[in-house]
Parts: C-alpha cells; structure tokens; sequence
C-alpha cells in the first residue's frame, strides 16, 4: 500500500520535476561550462576547456572581492533597518489598521513600483545638478550635499533600498502580529502587564519566528541587487556600489569575459546554497 501510494506520488511529481530539469537545468549545465572554459562572444559556441582557471582568475581579483564586500555590508545593513523599521510599522500601526484596513494598501506602495524605476526616481531627485532635493537644500540652507558623491553614495543606496522594501517586512511582521491569540494580551493585562513589558516578554518571543525570516529574505534580496542602484548610480565612484551582481553583468556584457562572469555567478550561487543551509539549521533551533 506505501509503496503504491509512493509510486503515485511520483508519477504525480514527475511532469514539475522534468519541467525544472529542463528550465534550470540546461542553463546550469551551461554555465559550468563556460565557467570552466575561455569563452568569449567570438567562441560562444565552441569553447575551450581550461579547468579551473577562470575560478583562480577570479579568487584573485581585487574588483571581485570589493563587489562581495559591498554586497554583504548591503545586505546585512538593508536586511537591518528594514525589519527593524518594519517591526516597528507592525506594533504600532496594527491597532490603526485594524479599524482602517485600507492603510495597507497605501504603506505598500513603494514595495510595488519596479526598482529600476525607485533607481531612476531617486536619480532624478537627488542629481547634484539636476535633482530637486540638492536644489532645495541649497536654496534653503546655502549648501547641499553631494548624495550620489563618494563618501554619501553608499549611505544613498541604503536609504533607497531600505524605503522601498521595509513594507516587505511590514507586512510579514503585522500578519504575525495579528495572529499572535488576543487571550494571551487579554491575560497579560488583567496581571496588571504594560504595554512594553508586553511586547518584550510575550509579542516578540512569538515573532521571532518571523523576525528571522524576514531578515534572511531581505538580506539575500539585498545581496544580490541588482536593478536599483544599476539605474540609481551603476557602479559608483571608483567602483564602490559595484554588486556582485552588477560586477558579473559588467564582466559578461560589458568586457566579455563570459567564463569569469560564470565562474564568479557559481561562487555567488554556493556562496547562497551554503547560507540557506545554515538558515535552515536556526530555523530548526528556533522552532524547537
């Protein structure tokens, strides 16, 4: 009878299996490939086999290793304030919400606009020449900081980032929230607990759960950015909000080196594999 039953199992999973090892696999194949060969546009189609060189070439390359810097820095800051902000958001927006449920729909508003189109916006406004907010502040106060210059850029895309998916949070914090059962609260304030003792005691223990989440999804979301700070600012001054992202698309487009950038987009992917593994393993620890 099990085995029955796992022999439909399998027959029913089969057509999704064979749709991924098509859809992903072939493309996967074939970036091992070229990882492992000297391709350029001139030999897409008949590449030479050089080993592991591409991944040495890579190893070593100063440019590579500041791209994964700022990506981490990125996405550890980014995941940061944004499920700090959208914690926040939750607890003390969910009464409020409560009563008028048409607030969501406005807090996320900037969650739903593209982000090459949040990149351009913010290029427009924060232009040093052309933008209305250095404008403004020059106007008013004499002087405007140069926020897409070298030593604001950074603090720029952060910002950028941070406004346009805390209401990702949001949202993952305040349905937590509203599950967490009123009878606890109830029991909880007829002992005479306040509101803060409340939440550090009781409210957040039960989010943690999903505290943890959220920040797993934004900090990968963040460490492979791509989009936004491509149409905000591209690479920065002297490289310094070069992704890892943007650095494989400017080594396979840009300079044409395909197995550098394919050897570079393994690393990055074992470099997400081997994270997931561990978040993973917390989750366990945390639901136990």
């Amino acid at each position: 009878m099990i085995r029955s039953r796992n022999f439909e199992s399998a027959i029913l999973a089969s057509p999704t299996v064979i749709f991924l090892l098509l859809i992903l696999g072939f493309p996967t194949v074939l970036s091992i490939i070229y990882s492992l060969s000297e391709t350029t546009f001139q030999t897409l189609i008949a590449p030479k086999f050089i080993g592991f060189t591409n991944f040495q070439n890579i190893l070593f390359d100063q440019d590579f290793w500041q791209a994964a810097w700022f990506s981490l820095r990125f996405g550890l800051i980014t995941a940061f304030f944004e499920c700090a902000l959208g914690l926040a958001l939750a607890v003390y927006l969910a009464p409020l919400i409560q009563r008028h449920g048409w607030m969501v729909a406005v807090l996320i508003i900037p969650m739903i606009v593209a982000p090459a189109m949040m990149g351009l916006m913010y290029r427009l406004v924060l232009h040093e020449f052309a933008g209305s907010i250095p404008y403004y502040l020059y106007s008013w106060f004499g002087s405007a900081p140069a926020f897409l210059g070298p030593s604001n850029v950074f603090k720029t895309v952060v910002i950028a980032e941070t406004l346009q998916w805390t209401p990702f949070a949001f949202l993952l914090f305040l349905t937590a929230y509203q599950s967490i059962p009123n009878d606890i609260k109830e029991a909880a304030a007829v002992d005479g607990t306040t509101p803060w003792r409340l939440f550090w005691t009781i409210e957040l223990p039960l989010l943690v759960p999903t505290l943890f989440v959220a920040c797993f999804i934004r900090f990968i979301d963040g460490f492979r950015v791509f989009d936004n700070i491509f149409t905000l600012v591209g690479s920065g001054p002297g490289g310094s909000t070069t992704s890892m992202s943007i650095f494989i698309y400017e080594s396979f487009l840009r300079r044409g080196e395909i197995g550098k950038s394919m050897a570079a987009a393994i690393l990055l992917f074992i470099a997400a594999f081997t994270i997931l593994s561990i978040a993973q393993r917390l989750m366990r620890l945390f639901s136990k």
